[in-house]
């Protein structure tokens, strides 16, 4: 060693970086756009006030999702940053197709036409949900459970749309009701597991 020469000391190594779990949030913005929108396919609510369910499907179901699939992506989650960032897509596009491209129609499109293409949406989301439910059966059993009731309230809900079948639509409206009571459940069970520090809530 040369004289004088002075070895430096090693860089600290960086502070791991604590990023918490965006599953709760993305969970709760889901369930309660969802459940809005059920309360209407099942009746509960009248169908006149869906428009006012897109602000709500906007801000909590499209935005809240897309930001906790972000960093689900940062956390290296490949399965819930796809979930969250498609659901989060999926309010989001819901709101454009009510509120600004529905309108754009000519008063001549067949009430017959839109419902065949709202059918297809909804069953094209079906499809998406049931491979995710599928993936999920790696995970958590209530995670597995909102995918299996989602898939089937879309199914639903895209039958109704092809069969123009209101009663159908009210049954997928009540699936839809027990979709967001299981995700709801699921973000309650993570935030309280989380704050606790430990197994309060089973999923």
């Amino acid at each position: 060693m040369a004289q004088g020469y002075q070895p430096t000391a090693a860089a600290p190594a960086p502070a791991a970086s604590l990023i918490a779990d965006p599953a709760p949030l993305g969970l709760a913005g889901f369930g309660f756009t969802t459940l809005l929108l059920s309360l209407i396919n099942a009746k509960i609510l009248p169908a006149t006030l869906t428009v006012l369910v897109m602000s709500m499907a906007l801000a909590f179901g499209g935005l809240g999702q897309l930001v906790a699939g972000m960093w689900e992506f940062k956390r290296g989650n490949t399965f819930a940053a796809t979930a969250f960032t498609a659901y989060g897509a999926f309010w989001i596009s819901f709101y454009l197709l009510v509120i600004v491209f529905a309108p754009l129609l000519p008063k001549t499109a067949a009430v017959a036409d839109i419902d065949n293409f709202v059918g297809w949406y909804l069953l094209g989301w079906g499809i998406f949900t049931a491979y995710m439910f599928l993936a999920s059966l790696a995970g958590a059993r209530s995670v597995q459970l909102v995918f299996f009731l989602l898939a089937v309230t879309f199914v639903l809900l895209a039958i109704g749309k092809f069969a123009t079948s209101d009663g159908i639509t009210q049954v997928g409206g009540f699936v839809g009701l027990a979709t967001t009571a299981a995700a709801v459940y699921t973000s309650f069970a993570g935030v309280a597991n989380a704050n606790f520090k430990r197994g309060v809530l089973p999923t």
